[in-house]
Order: structure tokens, then sequence, then C-alpha cells
């Protein structure tokens, strides 16, 4: 028996944002009926001649084949003219050895084949169940298909057909400008439980129509991720499958050659850029399994960036903290541990910790002015800000999390079922 969806998150956003058509992006989605039934879970991107393309991947030591397959295409064609993005979900093909290699490598051929390109041409993706080989007619047998759908404008549904467990659909849209000139900016993700990035997290891809090279792609994605999808966490768990593509396709671009990262006609691009991750990177938190809180963690004083993030990561990560949140208890002593057990410098007689903007401690105790029924009634809302500053350097972060509610395990134990 099929098995109900689930209810959409509590914290999710009001409605789909409207993404516009990127100039060069044509996008396509079927329904194998493989694990979902009546949705669908397959999507064709196919990219306008001269692409660029950039990714950041998983550094688990377990990636999927998927993941493999798109570092060496990258690696080999240095990311210039890639053709088309092919996204399942259902089954990640991760560790199933050389049939997982033998599935990407059949699917690309295919895809390839249609397209009129190069095998390394074909980035893929996949998302679901660790461990089951996935049958490569499964995608293949829909490529007819799929190419005489091409869209500009279903986005909704092309961020539809690559969810597992989540509630919503995730896009964001921004307008940038180079040389005075707009370009669109779309981003689409997946992600909702095995969140802990180590890269980026889940799947995420960018679209634009700006005229940009590989190399400066990379560039610019790199740092963005490092502030947006690796400041995120829902259960500690980083995906074998965690894949981050950007793609420029240059279509209708009318701004000038642009050959360094640094290039200052770059400032706004790289400012929406940064923005259009955050936006994607908040919707996977807000879609936390279980999730009934969105959870903000501001580090400050530390002893540099790094040591604030891990701090900030140790809050976030802590069952003992998120339940906490979850059972709205205002239980500050926890959030005192998991600085503590971050193995960074600390003092403890000058941390301070505020929730709800209210000051909790101060001078290694807690204040006499503390209300702990302001805390409560700041821990009963769906939107939760906790401030940590170590008093001992400039470092500074910010990551986000949710709460950990008994819905998360009734969604993991029952996952393959």
């Amino acid at each position: 028996m099929a098995k109900a969806p689930l209810a959409t998150s509590p914290l999710a956003p009001e409605r789909f944002p409207n993404l516009m058509p990127v100039a060069g992006v044509e996008l396509a989605v079927a329904e194998t009926n493989s694990r979902y039934k009546g949705r669908p879970d397959l999507l064709l991107v196919r990219l306008a001649e001269g692409t660029a393309a950039a990714g950041v991947f998983t550094r688990s030591k377990a990636p999927s084949a998927p993941v493999d397959w798109c570092r060496a295409a990258l690696a080999a064609s240095g990311g210039q003219n890639v053709r088309a993005l092919i996204v399942n979900a259902g089954n990640a093909n991760a560790f199933t050895g050389k049939a997982g290699r033998a599935a990407v490598d059949a699917v690309a051929t295919a895809a390839a084949d249609k397209l009129g390109c190069a095998a390394n041409a074909v980035m893929q993706a996949s998302t679901g169940v660790i461990g089951n080989p996935l049958d490569p007619a499964i995608i293949t047998g829909e490529l007819d298909g799929l190419l005489t759908r091409f869209s500009a404008t279903d986005w909704t549904l092309a961020a539809a057909a690559i969810r597992t467990t989540d509630t919503f659909p995730k896009g964001a849209c921004r307008i940038a400008h180079i040389d005075g000139y707009p370009v669109v900016l779309n981003g689409i993700a997946k992600g909702s439980g095995m969140i802990a990035p180590d890269m980026a997290t889940m799947l995420a891809f960018v679209f634009t129509n700006a005229a940009l090279p590989a190399a400066v792609l990379q560039a610019i994605l790199g740092p963005a991720v490092a502030r947006t999808f690796n400041c995120i966490t829902v259960d500690s768990d980083t995906s074998t499958s965690d894949t981050l593509l950007a793609f420029a396709t240059g279509v209708n671009a009318r701004h000038g050659v642009i050959q360094d990262a640094s290039d200052h006609r770059l400032d706004d691009f790289k400012a929406k850029f940064e923005e259009l991750l955050c936006d994607l990177a908040h919707q996977v938190v807000r879609d936390g399994e279980g999730a009934q809180k969105f959870i903000s963690i501001t580090v400050t004083g530390a002893e540099d960036d790094r040591a604030a993030r891990k701090i900030g990561l140790s809050i976030a990560n802590s069952p003992l903290v998120k339940t906490a949140i979850a059972g709205e208890d205002a239980n500050w002593g926890r959030i005192v541990m998991a600085v503590g057990k971050s193995g960074e410098a600390a003092d403890r007689d000058k941390i301070a910790i505020d929730i709800g903007g209210q000051p909790v401690t101060r001078d290694g105790m807690v204040l006499p002015t503390y209300d702990e029924a302001k805390a409560t009634a700041h821990l009963r809302g769906r939107e939760i800000a906790i401030a940590v500053d170590l008093g001992i350097g400039n470092g500074r972060a910010q990551v986000w999390t949710c709460d950990l509610t008994h819905g998360y395990i009734s969604i993991n134990a029952d996952y393959r079922s």
C-alpha cells in the first residue's frame, strides 16, 4: 500500500516563488513510478551549447556513482560546454559498486546520443535509498518522451521531481546586474533529512544566463557555499549524494567579457548568487524532517570564523539543544554544554548567551534579571534566535537548524517501508 504523503512543513513558504525563464535552459519531467507513484521523479534539463558548469560535492568517503561521474566529467571538460542535467529521485545509486558505475555510464551515453553531445557533457544526480542498484532503463526509457516536453517555465514541476521526503518544492529567483545589464538566476533544491553539509548539501542546482567561464563560476560558488549550505544542519548526517551544480548559459547576456572572479563588475552578481543559495539553504532547514521550529544561531567573539562556525554547529547539532527547543524548554545549560564540547577556545567567564534577544548569561553565570518565562514564550514561536558571544576574538558565524521532534523518528524509522 502506498504511503500517504507527508503533511507540508509548518515552516514552509506560503507558495512556490515565481521563477523567470533562464535563456538557454529547458526543463522536462517524467513519472517513472519506480518508487513514487503518481508524481514526477525524473528531471531532464537541456542546456544551450557553450554552457559553463561548476560544482561542489560531498566529502563523504562513500560517494554515490553520480557524484563520481560529475567530478570526472567536470575535470575532463573543464566545465565547458555542458549540455544536460539528469536527476532521479527514489534511488541514490550509492554503494552500488560496478552496477552503479555502469548505470551512470549507460544514462550518460543514451542522453548524449539523444542530445548530440559528448557523454561527459551530461551531468547526473540521484537521491533516495542507498544500496539499491539502479536500473538505467528506468531513466533511459523516458528520454524520448522527455525530449517532447521541454519547457522554459516548468520550474515548480522541476523542483517537485527531485524530492524524496521533502514536503514542499524548493526554489528561488534573483535578478543581478553585470555592466548594468540584467541576468537571471534561478535555483532549485531538495533536502529534508540526512542534512549536515560538508561541501554543499543534498541536491541543489543553480542556472543563470550570465556569460561566465567555468573557472570564474567555480570561484564564485565555493565561498558562497561555505557561508550558506555549509552552515545548515538538520540531523548532523552528511549524505553520500550531496551535489550542488551551477550552470551559466551565456544566452542573451549583454554584459562585457568576464575573465576574473574578483572583477568588481561581478559584485552584484556574487551578492545575488549568495542570497539565492542562502534562500534555498534556509528552505531545506524549514523542511527538516519533523521540524516545527526554524533556529538561527549567531556566534561572535570566537577565536576566528572557523572556530565560530564549529561552535555554532556544535549547538545546532546537539540533540539535547534541539529537543529542548522542540519541548519549548528554555534549558540554556544545554547551550553552555554545546559550546564547551566544541573543542574550540573559550573562557567560561566570558561566554554570553542570549535567547530571543534576551540576555541570559554573563560573567560565567545566569543574570539575576533573566526572565525564564519570557524565554519560554520565545520558544513557543516558530522562529527561534540564539546568540553566543565568546568574548575572546573577532570570529563570527551564523548557522541555521531546526528542532528535533518525534516526527523525525517516525519518518526515518519508516523510510524504506
